[in-house]
């Protein structure tokens, strides 16, 4: 093959970014990427991931993220291919979750006049990206900046506001070709700064977390070591799976959701002091009761993103949480020597035992059991991916805090996009490790291009879809009441009818019904344990959901009732 400059161009990309970290790529298959597509495939660094679908690709290059930290390259052809990306790049922007998007396109000759497979994909994402270049076609003369281009997108989407950054890439043909030596490797490095706060603000911190009356809420962007500071200050945590600190710790409350319906608890534990680590929780009534607590809200969070969806936080700082944490214990007396963990210990203890208790007397699958059942079913070491709608929110409030289990979830834009392709790239960050999803019906269908090629992929997914024909999660809201029947089911119930198990079927994924409540959690555990995709199907109905919810609900009220 002839050397061009396009093939040179892609390769010192391609070079950097492995130097940096890349180790994933993600690609739509196309042409005109072609000379992208050929740099990825000379480079035994890179694990090289095949989608035919670009939005479950693009999704698929946010699984990787999540899990690894680290940006995948993903890679499409130009027009509408790149289009399909803007789901998961609004998705990576809003939960601070780095990725490098390559959009290959036509050459400026070829732009606006009607040439195919052409559109405009100058800053196409609009303020969804860190960052946007477009470098124009390749050209030997200016070789020399190529790395510092690489090198920037890294920088832009692994600071200290990680995201999306995006590159449009115009190729000239011949699309194929051979690269030339590539421009020398400089000296610089990108270091990912942490913000690490001075003595006296530690000082004045530590002084505003002298009171009692204080909790810890901990959302994606925590670290284990909050849970150090919170058995310090003797402060509960409010945490959810995403934090990685809702584990078996001393500090942790089970069932916070269901204790804070209890209006007499709600507001005999008002505290004066809330320390929010990370991103919000999923629970509504959390939320309503922090911001009506009048408490002085402290953000903490790594990145530069604003989090204050309740307008009440009073000092935001953006510092390593880990280091941050370390630092402040031992300069506060906090709740030590008195009964305020205790007294969440036990109402959250009893609203537990409350919500088993209604659940082993329920006949029959209901969702809050299956969110509790699989999270205890999940083995040590495994990746959780959970959607969005009802079971986040399921899973948030009924599953029992537990040790060795990573938790994902696509809560940027809490959207039904992509979530199968979400947990296919969990899967593919780390092929030995056992991945489940928990996602319902109408999230399955809106990914079915997920289950393409998954079963060639021999990844070890279990796909657990709760099936109650339409949307769950509007049977709670006051649209159910204000509309008939026939109308709430036409524009929010909206059945499909769709078979789920034939549809797993067409793609040769194994499915196993379960009926009976007892079989679930042999049934996960044997999943886990199967080469290859699983996919559980169980029914409930959307009417019982509702049922169910509402039974737990007055069984705590009534069991917290009883001082």
């Amino acid at each position: 093959m002839t050397v061009t400059p396009a093939a040179t161009f892609c390769a010192t990309l391609v070079d950097t970014w492995i130097r940096l970290g890349v180790r994933h790529a993600v690609v739509a298959p196309g042409s005109r990427s072609t000379p992208m597509v050929l740099a990825l495939m000379a480079r035994d660094e890179l694990a090289l991931h095949v989608f035919h679908d670009e939005r479950s690709a693009s999704f698929a290059a946010v699984g990787i993220a999540r899990a690894t930290g680290y940006p995948a390259l993903l890679l499409c052809t130009s027009g509408t291919a790149a289009a399909e990306f803007h789901a998961a790049v609004v998705e990576a922007h809003q939960d601070d979750v780095p990725m490098i998007v390559l959009t290959a396109d036509r050459p400026p000759e070829l732009r606006d006049v009607g040439a195919p497979q052409t559109i405009d994909q100058t800053r196409l994402f609009g303020g969804a990206v860190r960052w946007f270049a477009d470098p124009g076609v390749p050209d030997d003369a200016i070789a020399h900046t190529w790395r510092a281009l690489a090198t920037r997108a890294w920088a832009m989407s692994t600071g200290m506001s990680p995201g999306p950054v995006h590159i449009n890439l115009p190729f000239r043909e011949p699309l194929v070709g051979d690269a030339a030596p590539l421009p020398p490797v400089g000296d610089a490095l990108v270091v990912r700064p942490y913000a690490v706060l001075p003595e006296v603000d530690l000082a004045a911190l530590a002084a505003r977390l002298d009171t009692h009356r204080g909790v810890i809420v901990a959302g994606l962007g925590s670290h284990p070591t909050i849970l150090d500071l919170a058995a310090d200050l003797g402060w509960p945590v409010l945490a959810d799976q995403r934090s990685g600190c809702r584990t078996t710790h001393p500090n942790v409350i089970s069932a916070f959701d269901e204790v804070l319906r209890h209006p007499r608890f709600a507001s005999d534990h008002t505290p004066e002091v809330v320390l929010h680590v990370g991103k919000p929780l999923s629970s509504k009534v959390t939320s309503q009761w922090l911001s009506a607590s009048g408490a002085f809200h402290i953000q903490v969070h790594e990145t530069a993103t604003w989090i204050d969806p309740e307008h009440q936080v009073g000092c935001r700082i953006q510092a390593s949480v880990e280091h941050l944490a370390t630092a402040l214990v031992g300069r506060s007396v906090g709740a030590k020597n008195t009964p305020w963990l205790t007294r969440w210990h036990r109402a959250g203890e009893r609203a537990a035992d409350a919500v088993n208790l209604v659940l082993s007397e329920h006949r029959g699958l209901s969702e809050p059991q299956i969110a509790r059942d699989v999270v205890a079913a999940l083995p040590h070491g495994a990746a959780f991916v959970v959607s969005s709608s009802m079971p986040i929110r399921d899973v948030e409030w009924y599953a029992a805090p537990r040790d060795g289990l990573h938790m994902y979830a696509n809560r940027g834009a809490n959207g039904i996009d992509g979530v199968t392709s979400t947990a296919v790239g969990v899967a593919l960050a780390d092929p030995g490790r056992p991945v489940a999803l928990l996602i319902g019906d109408v999230a399955f269908l809106h990914d079915t291009n997920g289950l393409l090629g998954l079963l060639d992929r021999k990844l070890n997914v279990t796909i657990v879809v709760i099936d109650n024909d339409g949307g769950g999660i509007f049977s709670f809201l006051p649209q159910r009441q204000a509309l008939s029947q026939e109308r709430f089911e036409q524009v929010f119930g909206t059945p499909h009818g769709v078979s789920i198990p034939g549809l797993a079927g067409v793609h040769g994924v194994p499915v196993w019904s379960i009926d009976d409540a007892a079989d679930l959690m042999p049934a996960v555990q044997r999943a886990t344990q199967t080469p290859g995709p699983v996919l559980l199907h169980l029914r409930t109905t959307r009417d019982d959901n509702v049922a169910v919810h509402d039974l737990i609900h007055q069984a705590v009220l009534m069991v917290l009732d009883q001082r």
